[in-house]
């Protein structure tokens, strides 16, 4: 345990997300932390993580103020599990500055590209509690920090593509590190020993990872994502969606409609594995068919 006129090896932040509170977190830090770790876990209140995200994120922010401003020099590891880990991305994006000293970010079923069951709960963005701020998609956000700061996001697969809360669709951004755990749902995440081996192994060799060179599937992908309302969907329906297009290289698009006939859509190799799944509101289903159209029309093979 250190001690107070210690100086640490590095500190830790570790940060719970929404409906929890700081005690598994700390377990998780406690187990891959140091003799010589100095640990923060802010508890930010279980009914707080309810609410809106702005308090949590200028609680934690001043946390780290304090903390920097007591080790200037220290080196930074940062852990966040589900919401804990936007939080993060949020207020490293309005702290640029800290970023040289930070070693590494670690991003425990997050969900970057915006959660499908708070745009589900909060469709059109109204402010239902904390779903709108779930909702929001970070990936940009994500990516630029991950080009600064070797950053790992891990996401657990429990039923063909999600942790049984978050999609593993959505876990996914460029420039980061990317672990994959089967059988592992989203609360059982935050505090298990695969993921610290995840994290261990991380640690041992952080690397900012260079995208690859974009292919047609990769200039697809981001071309429905970039579409309006777009939420990355969960796989379990794709094989009850229909071929829409079929396209260069194999590659089709798919569609499919929920009993609410909210449209999805979703992109197979010419194997018939999924490479994207996603979906839209009500309010965006005549651009995502427009959209849709013209991808038709520049690459329908038939």
């Amino acid at each position: 345990m250190l001690k107070d006129h210690e100086a640490p090896d590095f500190i830790l932040y570790a940060q719970h997300g929404w409906a929890d509170n700081a005690q598994a977190i700390a377990q998780l830090a406690q187990a891959i932390a140091t003799p010589k770790t100095r640990i923060i876990t802010p508890d930010l209140g279980w009914w707080r993580t309810w609410l809106r995200i702005e308090p949590l994120i200028e609680q934690v922010e001043q946390t780290a103020i304090e903390a920097f401003s007591h080790h200037p020099e220290t080196p930074v590891r940062i852990i966040g599990h589900s919401m804990g880990g936007l939080i993060w991305l949020e207020v490293l994006s309005r702290h640029p500055e800290w970023w040289p000293q930070i070693e590494s970010l670690v991003l425990i079923a997050s969900p970057i590209g915006g959660a499908d069951i708070a745009r589900i709960i909060d469709p059109l963005g109204i402010g239902i509690g904390i779903a709108r701020d779930l909702g929001i998609n970070r990936r940009e956000m994500a990516q630029l920090i991950a080009q600064a700061i070797p950053t790992l996001g891990i996401a657990g697969n429990i039923d063909q593509g999600s942790d049984g809360t978050i999609t593993v669709e959505t876990t996914k951004f460029d420039y980061g590190s990317s672990i994959i755990l089967p059988n592992l749902p989203h609360a059982t995440l935050k505090n298990h020993p695969q993921v610290v081996e995840s994290i261990r192994n991380f640690w041992a060799n952080p690397v900012i990872i260079q995208p690859k060179v974009a292919d047609f599937a990769s200039v697809l992908i981001q071309r429905l994502r970039s579409l309006p309302g777009m939420t990355d969907g969960h796989w379990r329906n794709f094989s009850s969606s229909k071929k829409y297009v079929t396209l260069e290289n194999g590659l089709t698009i798919r569609t499919w409609k929920n009993p609410l006939q909210i449209e999805h859509v979703f992109l197979a190799n010419r194997e018939g594995l999924c490479l994207y799944s996603g979906f839209v509101g009500w309010l965006h289903v005549a651009q995502l068919r427009d959209n849709l159209e013209g991808i038709k029309r520049e690459y329908g093979q038939s």
